[in-house]
């Protein structure tokens, strides 16, 4: 376990700093390369290079043992699926689910692939993504690129869906749909990869999509969650993903909706617009001011907004309304915090970039020793422990 650890140290108080700091590597290449080791990693043997196979074994038995824990105590259903545990890899960091079979051997309890668009497309220009290592965060502005849902249609239907690791797909709207026209935009998407999700999740919290955003007001997304609920014969999970930039009233809005159109969950929250309180005032890869830069916030400085809006709908809906808790998670201590205000679910991106592949290991027995200090037998006896 010591060498794990060891491990860990080099990885964020070496490698990171030098990649991002020292050597100014750009993230989005970085992550681009991280996608295509972990999608080597997890070829099956009948497609991988007979060269290769002895590398990929042991890379896949590290993985297990470095990354995995298993104890039914994190285990919980929800939409008649089983979830091993708790925590699952945020959209966003594998849009075209490229390494798709590698998520459950770093330890996740599920991934949701996405943000996926009716129609293929490159996202917004370069440099968009950036890390504030003072902050623990990442500034982002993709604009959801992506290959679109046929390409991705293509992709899993090689990759059947497992009973025992749930696959979300998000979708968001094309950059070249008007406003007018999102719902049909959301609905082809949908209707292409219905088969190949476990759950699905209506994207209308990005800021990085002109006007997406206003998609969340209720005269917008209503016809958008009817469109696809007339379609959605499978009675498949739908999930809608919020900003955590909306005002009370705009929740409470959209939590009449999630009612009304028979939602599945929430998952709360998006990225914020809110730059103000950040250490990091001037981007290096820019020379701008943070402020000035668009783009969403992610990673420690959502942590406590993400929380309030768990809090918020938590008490709104009587913990009747499944929450997937996303926003500065970095440690089994901020994990505890969102299942504690409401969250059944959670997700993670930024926190597992700054902590390494460690990191889902260490959360989850760190769940469990919250779990024997409070004296509760499994994970769910402690969701909205600190609202009820």
């Amino acid at each position: 376990m010591g060498g794990v650890f060891v491990l860990q140290d080099v990885y964020k108080f070496s490698l990171l700093p030098l990649l991002f700091q020292r050597f100014g590597a750009d993230p989005e290449t970085v992550h681009q390369q991280t996608i295509d080791v972990l999608a080597w990693i997890a070829q099956p043997p009948t497609t991988a290079p007979y060269w290769s196979q002895p590398v990929r074994r042991f890379a896949q038995a590290w993985c297990e043992n470095s990354c995995q824990m298993g104890s039914s105590r994190l285990r919980q259903t929800l939409w008649h699926q089983t979830f091993s545990n708790p925590l699952g890899l945020a959209a966003g960091f594998d849009k075209d689910g490229i390494a798709s079979d590698c998520w459950p051997l770093m330890g996740f309890g599920f991934a949701e692939l996405g943000t996926v668009t009716c129609h293929g497309q490159p996202g917004n220009p370069k440099p968009r993504l950036f890390r504030l290592p003072q902050d623990q965060a990442a500034l982002n502005r993709m604009g959801f690129n992506n290959q679109g849902s046929s390409a991705l249609g293509e992709r899993l239907r090689q990759r059947p869906l497992s009973p025992d690791f749930p696959r979300g797909i998000n979708l968001g709207k094309s950059k070249v749909t008007p406003l007018e026209d999102a719902a049909a935009d959301y609905l082809q998407s949908f209707q292409r990869l219905r088969d190949m999700g476990s759950y699905f999740v209506v994207n209308v919290s990005s800021p990085n999509t002109p006007g997406l955003r206003s998609l969340q007001a209720r005269s917008q997304l209503e016809p958008i969650l009817a469109t696809l609920q007339t379609a959605n014969t499978q009675q498949k999970p739908l999930l809608i993903k919020i900003a955590p930039d909306l005002t009370w009233e705009d929740i409470d809005d959209i939590l009449e909706l999630t009612q009304q159109y028979h939602l599945a969950g929430i998952i709360a929250t998006n990225t914020t617009i809110a730059k103000e309180q950040l250490a990091t005032k001037r981007l290096d890869a820019t020379g701008n001011l943070v402020v000035e830069e668009a783009g969403g916030i992610s990673g420690a400085p959502l942590r406590q907004r993400s929380n309030e809006v768990i809090r918020y709908i938590y008490k709104k809906t009587h913990g009747q309304l499944p929450i997937v808790g996303v926003g500065g998670i970095f440690t089994a201590d901020d994990a505890w915090d969102k299942i504690t205000a409401g969250a059944s679910l959670l997700q993670v991106y930024t926190g597992w970039i700054y902590e390494g592949p460690w990191m889902v290991k260490n959360v989850l027995k760190g769940l469990l020793a919250k779990l024997d200090k409070h004296g509760l037998d499994n994970i769910q006896a402690a969701i909205g422990l600190d609202v009820n």
